[in-house]
């Protein structure tokens, strides 16, 4: 039997809804398509500005850490300012970012204009989901969310191959400049469909603690990127601080009145073994988005166009078991989906280890398949059960730590195996055979996470089928 309060009513969706969707679909599919599309340009990148893969990651890293470092503000922002004035802002950063980018003049450019757009693009998902959430109601929200998730789950299969267009006929400068008409239009579509809100009081942003998170997390990622440099004296130096500052971040939110977020969350085992799976499962997912592209351009020397193609396997088995995870994890539990998942990723690793020169096609386009299906058949059920495993009121709490998670899992994966990865290739001195193994080698280092990913997966069903605790008095 169960209780509780009976389901919200679900009404026809109204022009206001739709009006509203197609705002967030317009800045959504602008944000995800870029993310996509920029992994298909790394090669031809550090070959532009001369730097090496280890220098040149950290366009994509450098990215993910700004979103990560501002999913903690979208809320307050949200509320402080109101959700369209942050929601216009969002993507005119994003859009702005995009034309710096584009006029970048070598990498530490990039990298730079690339955390500019990231803090943009950090914005505009969150924000966008609050206005839906307000115009449709806990009725609909289900129906709305499921339209605005389209762009989400295309982007990845259409990213790669609209990538390598625009690099085979112009150059990379054009994957940022696509945005700017896009960012426009998003603009458009806000200030003329989403109705003026007022700002909402909202309770003091806590500077300090969003400064400890964001640098603890930028310089942690720098020094576990930075160990081929010769001297670990650096890196290590950096991985301490960066540890320190997180810890100190930790200490801060359990102390301040006005944390970012609470993390006595994870005082609860199926909301912790959730977070370590959504975490090391966005490790896996962001290695291969890295790595894949840059072995079939280094290795098996395929054009832009060839590269994107050779990547949509992979992006329709997550769009196909993205589209059954929710049914499955009906049926047989959000923690059991996320271990078949996990385990599915798992045994689709296991073939990369052993890439050559020339391995089959067929071989690596069906442990794509395979891989990416068991990506989105684990991805979307661990962070449900993260949420299912809390009261409702504390989601509000969770949802940004989640986020964080899969950003800083991506990160942290991104610097370090692109870094093993570049100490392989300047041992390998431009041999094919070499090279290759260096890619090998690299799939090693992410067959293990995908290990510990299905570990954690294991630790979360184990947790769902255990009792609650009792939650401690405070």
């Amino acid at each position: 039997m169960t209780t509780g309060t009976a389901p919200a009513p679900r009404t026809g969706l109204g022009r206001d809804v739709w009006k509203a969707a197609t705002v967030v679909i317009v800045g959504a599919t602008m944000s995800f398509l870029d993310s996509t599309i920029v992994n298909v340009a790394l090669s031809a990148l550090g070959t532009d500005f001369q730097a090496p893969l280890n220098t040149v990651q950290w366009v994509v890293t450098a990215y993910l850490l700004a979103v990560a470092a501002v999913i903690p503000v979208s809320g307050w922002a949200a509320r402080r300012f109101g959700a369209r004035r942050t929601y216009v802002a969002a993507v005119v950063l994003f859009t702005l970012g995009s034309a710096l980018c584009a006029a970048a003049q070598d990498a530490g450019q990039l990298i730079a204009f690339r955390a500019v757009q990231g803090l943009g693009g950090g914005l505009i998902m969150p924000v966008g989901q609050m206005i839906l959430a307000r115009t449709a109601g806990p009725g609909n929200m289900s129906r709305v969310m499921a339209t605005v998730g389209v762009p989400i789950v295309l982007a990845p299969v259409f990213g790669p191959f609209i990538g390598g267009l625009l690099l085979h006929y112009t150059d990379w400068r054009w994957i940022f400049l696509v945005n700017l008409p896009v960012g426009a239009a998003a603009v458009l579509c806000a200030l003329c469909l989403l109705p003026a809100d007022r700002p909402e009081a909202a309770p003091p942003l806590d500077v300090p603690g969003l400064a400890a998170i964001s640098t603890g997390m930028a310089v942690l990622t720098y020094g576990l990127g930075s160990t081929d440099t010769g001297s670990l004296t650096v890196p290590l130096l950096c991985v301490a601080v960066g540890t320190a500052l997180l810890v100190l971040f930790t200490i801060r939110t359990l102390t301040t009145a006005h944390p970012l977020f609470d993390v006595r969350l994870y005082r609860d085992r199926v909301f912790r073994a959730a977070s370590l799976t959504t975490f090391f499962l966005s490790m896996g997912m962001y290695a291969g988005m890295v790595l894949m592209p840059l072995y079939f351009q280094d290795v098996r020397h395929e054009d832009p166009v060839a590269t994107g193609m050779l990547l949509v396997p992979s992006s329709i088995g997550a769009a196909a078991a993205t589209w059954l995870s929710g049914r499955t994890a009906e049926r047989f539990g959000t923690g059991r989906t996320a271990l078949a998942g996990a385990g599915l990723s798992l045994v689709a690793a296991v073939p990369f280890v052993f890439v050559g020169t020339d391995t089959s096609y067929a071989l690596i386009g069906a442990a794509m398949t395979v891989s990416g299906f068991g990506a989105g058949l684990s991805v979307m059920p661990a962070m449900t059960s993260a949420f299912r495993s809390l009261d409702p009121q504390k989601i509000s709490d969770a949802s940004p730590q989640l986020s964080i998670l899969q950003r800083l899992g991506g990160s942290l994966a991104t610097a370090v195996l692109v870094t093993v990865l570049q100490r392989g290739l300047d041992g390998a001195d431009g041999r094919p055979h070499d090279q290759a193994s260096a890619f090998a080698v690299t799939f090693g280092w992410s067959l293990a996470l995908a290990a510990v990913a299905a570990l954690s997966a294991v630790l979360l069903a184990r947790a769902q089928r255990r009792p609650a605790a009792p939650e401690p008095t405070r």
